[in-house]
């Protein structure tokens, strides 16, 4: 067993599982919920189960009751054991006796396809709709900040065209906006860089080894997955599809040695979910116990519904030491076709990632800069804009889908550009398969997950228009349909 391996005890295992059904016999029950808790993420794999005594008196059940439950768990594949080294959490194999695993289409991986991405679809397909992009087209006032750019661009052609930190009228409306959200913040604790993907990138090229331990949340943002690996972190899961249980964070710290957390803790990227200020300060507190820096990915933070609600400080004002380092991006507030994003960070490291950027892409386009610069100064009409225009499509889809498929489950979010929604069965990658063939793109659940989980989930986002939502619902409803009506896969014969 790996040294690496993390652990629950009785108790938090027992809240996780909360109010287990009183149904008979109760350890069956009892193992469908420590299922469930696999399956959706909160427990990660290879965590390593609480002694059998333990889970009973923290249950409040007998011990033979907790044995029949791990049994159960060991003959589905659920739960592996080993004498001397007790029981850890796992998923079942695949093997040639039983149906083959469904490769997700690569359109809805991500950058795979040629129509990935794509908020509109080609003319040829005009009937198609993507859900599987959480972006919007330009706000109103997008026109008039060009006008004003390409205006203020002759001021910028006499030198070389680059500034590998951003310009510095940029930089300063930045840190002037955090200020303005409670973080002090100077121009020179900013680097603007090419979107917030390539923030993630930089900072994990500059502070990632090879083998460094990761924290991530289960589900997150996918494309952030790929630039950790890529720079061979070693990913630690940890589960927020119930909102972040701080406890189990600092746990997964502490034991897995972690350098690095990404958290999306403003309308998370699935879920929608708003991280509270006391999980916020739990949060920073343990990144600081473990020796963890805390990289918080804002790119939502902008988003929220209702504009007259006090906004939750950033997770920088829980900071006193440096310890937390923020992205920010244009692309989901004023238009994802403005590749500019930043990194607000200590000013040591934000000249060391100015200097490593230089290898990469050298600076932003200026032209860009100057638009987001424009559209800064107008920040509360584009955030006005959106929380109108993003709750009526969010009120829609979710009436689409209460009415359609009422066996689905989802929290209405706060904020962002999605919903999240539960399926009931683990079925997300054969219906993203049905929904393409009839006319709609969306994203199944395991491609936000870093360990093949999630299954029985789907990322709704609601950036289009009401009437489009409601025409994709009703595909989905029917592309639902389809697949639980499927008969299921037969096992191939074995031959030898």
């Amino acid at each position: 067993m790996s040294t690496n391996m993390r652990y629950v005890n009785g108790t938090q295992l027992a809240r996780l599982l909360g109010d287990v059904p009183q149904e008979r016999p109760y350890y069956l029950a009892m193992a469908r919920a420590v299922r469930a808790l696999v399956l959706d993420g909160r427990l990660a794999l290879r965590t390593r189960l609480p002694a059998e005594r333990d889970l009973a008196a923290a249950l409040g059940v007998s011990r033979t009751t907790v044995t029949a439950a791990y049994d159960r768990l060991r003959d589905e594949g659920y739960v592996e054991s080993r004498r001397g080294a007790g029981s850890w959490t796992a998923l079942p194999p695949t093997t040639m006796t039983g149906p083959a695993p469904r490769p997700v289409p690569a359109r809805t991986r991500g950058g795979a396809g040629l129509s990935f991405g794509m908020a509109h679809a080609p003319a040829a397909d005009a009937g198609f709709i993507d859900l599987g992009c959480a972006t919007p087209g330009v706000p109103s006032i997008f026109d008039e900040a060009v006008a004003a750019a390409v205006a203020e661009l002759p001021r910028y052609t006499c030198g070389p065209g680059y500034e590998p930190a951003g310009l510095v009228t940029l930089r300063e409306a930045i840190a002037d906006r955090y200020a303005r959200r409670g973080v002090p913040t100077r121009p020179d604790q900013i680097v603007v860089t090419t979107g917030a993907q390539h923030a993630l990138t930089l900072l994990a090229h500059l502070m990632v080894d090879p083998g460094t331990p990761v924290m991530v949340e289960r589900p997150t943002y996918p494309h952030a997955l790929d630039a950790l690996r890529r720079a061979g972190a070693r990913l630690v899961p940890v589960g927020v599809n119930e909102g972040w249980d701080v406890e189990l964070a600092a746990g997964s710290m502490r034991q897995a040695a972690v350098r690095l957390a990404y958290t999306i803790a403003d309308f998370h990227n699935p879920t929608g979910r708003l991280m509270g200020e006391e999980d916020r300060a739990a949060f920073i507190d343990a990144a600081r116990r473990a020796d963890a820096l805390v990289v918080a990915d804002e790119t939502f933070a902008e988003l929220a519904h209702d504009l007259e609600e006090e906004p939750v400080p950033p997770m920088a004002a829980f900071d006193t030491g440096g310890r937390v380092i923020t992205i920010g991006s244009a692309s989901k507030l004023m238009w994802g076709g403005m590749r500019i994003g930043w990194i607000r960070a200590t000013a040591p490291l934000a000249r060391r990632l100015t200097v490593a950027r230089e290898a990469t892409d050298i600076a932003s386009p200026v032209i860009d800069q100057l638009i987001v610069r424009e559209l800064m100064g107008r920040i509360e009409e584009v955030r006005a804009e959106r929380a109108r225009d993003l709750l009526r499509s969010r009120d829609a889809l979710a009436a689409a889908l209460r009415e359609l498929l009422s066996s689905w489950d989802f929290v209405l979010p706060d904020g962002g550009m999605s919903l999240w929604a539960r399926l009931g069965a683990p079925v997300s990658t054969p219906l993203a398969e049905a929904a393409e063939r009839l006319g709609v793109r969306i994203v199944p659940g395991p491609v936000f997950g870093a360990d093949g989980v999630l299954e029985d989930y789907v990322r709704l986002p609601y950036v289009l228009p009401p009437g489009t939502l409601r025409e994709a619902a009703e595909r989905l409803a029917r592309a639902f349909a389809e697949v639980r009506s499927a008969p299921p896969a037969r096992p191939l014969p074995a031959y030898v």
